[in-house]
């Protein structure tokens, strides 16, 4: 059993979280149930942030909301001096209604709207991460008829394929995000940029993957663009002021995974970048990261109570329980794994391996194959771990099934901090074939 942050078994034998009984919080709130550590929320923030300060690097560690967006989960990073990275307009509006400082927001995407780069422009964000060429002359066009100007980085696909599963690669030559650095587009681009009175190249931005267990593809990913940044000066006496080497670092899911300490992806990251610099003309840019699923992802658990269970002779046994790929949807995509105990018995001795089992009609809604658990049954309740990251996040209303609450919990205490939907809030933006006669 393997416990993370501040998770422990309580005097009544409960599984608790922050400080909170989970059979408590399932009580008060309802399953299923998300539920955040804000203490080790606050320790990972604070880990990145002192590892920069350590190495007198100045830097900006940048949370990816994309991995859990809420009002007071941006408020939680405010609090803790990081940046943002947002991916939407959605994303953007979460934090304007935040109150989150707008100079330290960062605007990604490979697909924004004319709508979303005025409203990024309208509340004067911190910069804008050009994805393409298109992006390019739509925020060049935008920027000249509103006499304003912009700051920028350029997203470069180095050409790296970190070790992680195909759908969240995102760092490789043939890749839907950014410019290309080894087939001239990324040149292209920042001559244009450059040419531009409106824009400001702040630097450069890449980001190869996610749930990465190695430094290898960061410190070959620096190398990349830190050789083709000596050229760029050379060529156009370019010197950039940011390096935004992403997120992507990996966490613990299940005892097969062995994640690195955030702290060393960062000594490694500065060690490269210093390396290089000290060789080169080029001055020392601020380091970027854009940290997310690590900061979050291993600090939420999800709790579930179990309903219907289905014996197949020989073959397996199903537990059903009230959530599943509505609320989780990872092991369906891609095959995520992970490991849960009974919160209400965890210290119950093993007796049986189930398969959990979600409740929505399909047949790969399984959120885990091989559980091993105390005999169990209808009335238990099930803490999945490690759900903190993309499990709201892409939470979804397949079979009309409404998403859970979310907690956070603190020094022994429970803040509720989105509601549950309710079945009125699954109508609510739907209207009549026809209108339904009040005679």
């Amino acid at each position: 059993m393997h416990f993370y942050g501040t998770e422990r078994v309580n005097e009544q034998g409960h599984l608790e979280i922050g400080g909170v009984d989970t059979v408590e919080l399932a009580a008060e709130y309802g399953t299923p149930l998300y539920v955040y550590d804000v203490t080790l929320i606050r320790e990972r923030a604070r880990g990145f942030k002192q590892t920069f300060e350590e190495l007198g690097v100045t830097a900006q560690v940048a949370y990816a909301s994309k991995a859990f967006s809420s009002i007071a989960m941006i408020q939680l990073a405010e609090e803790e001096g990081l940046s943002l990275d947002v991916v939407s307009g959605g994303e953007l509006y979460t934090a304007l209604k935040a109150e989150f400082p707008v100079e330290r927001i960062h605007f990604h995407g490979n697909n924004k709207s004319e709508e979303e780069l005025i409203m990024a422009l309208e509340t004067n964000v911190g910069c804008i991460v050009v994805d393409n060429f298109s992006e390019l002359e739509l925020l060049e066009t935008l920027c000249r008829n509103r006499n304003q100007k912009v700051n920028i980085l350029l997203r470069v696909t180095p050409g790296i394929e970190a070790h992680t599963h195909d759908y969240i690669l995102t760092g490789q030559e043939d890749s839907k995000f950014g410019f290309d650095l080894l087939n001239g587009q990324a040149e292209h681009a920042l001559k244009t940029a450059l040419s531009s009175q409106n824009i400001t190249v702040l630097g450069i931005h890449c980001h190869i993957g996610s749930q990465i267990f190695q430094t290898t593809g960061f410190i070959l990913a620096a190398q990349k663009i830190l050789g083709q940044l000596e050229a760029w000066y050379e060529a156009f006496d370019y010197q950039p002021k940011v390096l935004n080497l992403g997120g992507g670092f990996g966490i613990r899911y299940t005892k097969e995974d062995e994640p690195l300490p955030p702290a060393y992806y960062v000594e490694e990251i500065v060690k490269e970048v210093q390396n290089h610099i000290n060789q080169s003309r080029l001055m020392m840019p601020e380091i970027w990261i854009e940290p997310g699923r690590s900061l979050v992802g291993d600090a939420g658990i999800t709790l579930y109570k179990v309903g219907s269970e289905k014996d197949v002779p020989q073959v397996r046994k199903y537990l059903a329980v009230d959530g599943g790929m509505s609320d989780n949807i990872r092991p369906a995509l891609y095959e995520a794994k992970y490991e849960a105990v009974l919160a209400n018995r965890p210290l119950d001795p093993v007796e049986e391996t189930v398969a959990i089992a979600g409740k929505c009609c399909e047949s790969g809604d399984m959120l885990i194959w091989d559980l091993p658990l105390p005999k169990s049954g209808r009335g238990d309740l099930l803490a999945v771990f490690c759900t903190g990251a993309y499990g709201y996040s892409m939470a979804n209303n397949y079979n009309r099934i409404p998403k859970p609450a979310v907690v956070f919990t603190e020094n022994a205490e429970s803040r509720l901090v989105i509601k549950r939907e309710t079945y009125e809030d699954l109508v609510r933006y739907d209207l009549a074939l026809q209108e339904v006669s009040t005679k």
